[in-house]
Formats: structure tokens, C-alpha cells, sequence
């Protein structure tokens, strides 16, 4: 059963117990999912850029954007304006997709993993995920890129409150440290 269905069938029901949601728009629900990927060499090797750009369009299925900086840095080398990293949001479908890959597949085959920290909610029901390999996803080819890239994966909910978003992970499946 996908995360969608898992979500639709029994996860708010369970919440709407838990909770007391006297209407079914109260539940919180997952509204996107944001990928992010800095490179601190992309400034001065575009080819290392176009790598994360390719490896997070087999990791998400979905073009990524070019981000770029804001200021110039002297001490980084950094100038305004410069193309620093990459993003992609995640919506629907694709997103309870990805979701279901990053609980099943992926986070499993992190060495030495004992969980995800409670502590990375941000105080509105939002979460975020640090991976620092990309290699944990089966899709990417272990050889075709030079160097690995770490990725920073935010979870945006429609909870008020971080007990909820909480409990909504976890009913769908998310590894919380106990």
C-alpha cells in the first residue's frame, strides 16, 4: 500500500481520533516537498553543478531549478548572482512517490541508522531531513558521479503544531528516534 493510500484509508481516521477534528478539512495533511542541494564547488566548476542537477532529476523524476546567491562573499569566493545549488518542489503524485522511497528504500540503507531526530520540526508542523550521500537512493548509479552530494529534504504539512505532524509521520512510517 503507497503512502497516498495509507494516508487516505487510515491515517486520518487515526488522526481525527487522536485529535478530535470535528471536520475532515482540519486534518493536516502533506502539502509539498522541497529538495535542496548546495555546491560549494559549482561556483568555480559548472560541471559539478550540472551533476546535482542530473542526479536529482533521476532522484525526484522532475527538472530542478538553479539557485542562485544573493550577496557576494569575499572569504568563499562568492559573488553575487553566482549559481550555487539546485531545488525542486515536489507536489501530488510525485511527491507521496518520492515519500514512499525516502521511508522504504532509502533511509533503510543509511549506515548506521538509528533514526530520525524529533527534534528537526520547526515549531508550524514542518520537518526537515539532512542526507549527506545520495547513493542511499537505489535509482542513482553508484559510479556516474565524481563526488557525492548531500540533500536537505523539507517536509511541509498543514499542521498547526509539531505533536501533529509528529503523529502523522509516524502513522506514515517515518523512523523517529524513541
Amino acid at each position: 500500500m503507497s503512502v497516498l493510500d495509507l494516508y487516505k484509508k487510515e491515517i486520518t481516521k487515526k488522526l481525527k481520533e487522536d485529535f478530535g477534528y470535528k471536520n475532515v478539512m482540519e486534518i493536516p495533511k502533506i502539502q509539498a516537498v522541497v529538495i535542496n542541494a548546495g555546491v560549494g564547488r559549482g561556483a568555480k566548476d559548472s560541471k559539478e553543478l550540472d551533476d546535482v542537477i542530473e542526479g536529482i532529476k533521476i532522484i525526484t523524476g522532475q527538472a530542478p531549478v538553479k539557485t542562485k546567491s544573493k550577496k557576494s562573499i569575499a572569504g568563499f569566493k562568492l559573488r553575487d548572482g553566482m549559481e550555487i545549488g539546485t531545488k525542486v518542489t515536489l507536489r501530488g503524485e510525485r511527491m507521496y512517490e518520492f515519500l514512499d522511497r525516502l521511508i522504504n528504500v532509502a533511509l533503510p540503507r543509511v549506515r548506521d541508522f538509528r533514526g530520525l531526530k524529533v527534534g528537526a520540526f520547526d515549531g508550524h508542523g514542518n520537518y526537515s531531513v539532512g542526507i549527506k550521500d545520495q547513493a542511499i537512493f537505489p535509482e542513482i548509479p553508484y559510479d556516474k558521479f565524481s563526488h557525492p552530494f548531500s540533500l536537505q529534504i523539507n517536509i511541509v504539512t498543514s499542521a498547526k503544531t509539531d505533536d501533529e505532524a509528529r503523529k502523522m509521520l509516524s502513522y506514515m512510517g517515518f523512523p523517529f528516534k524513541k
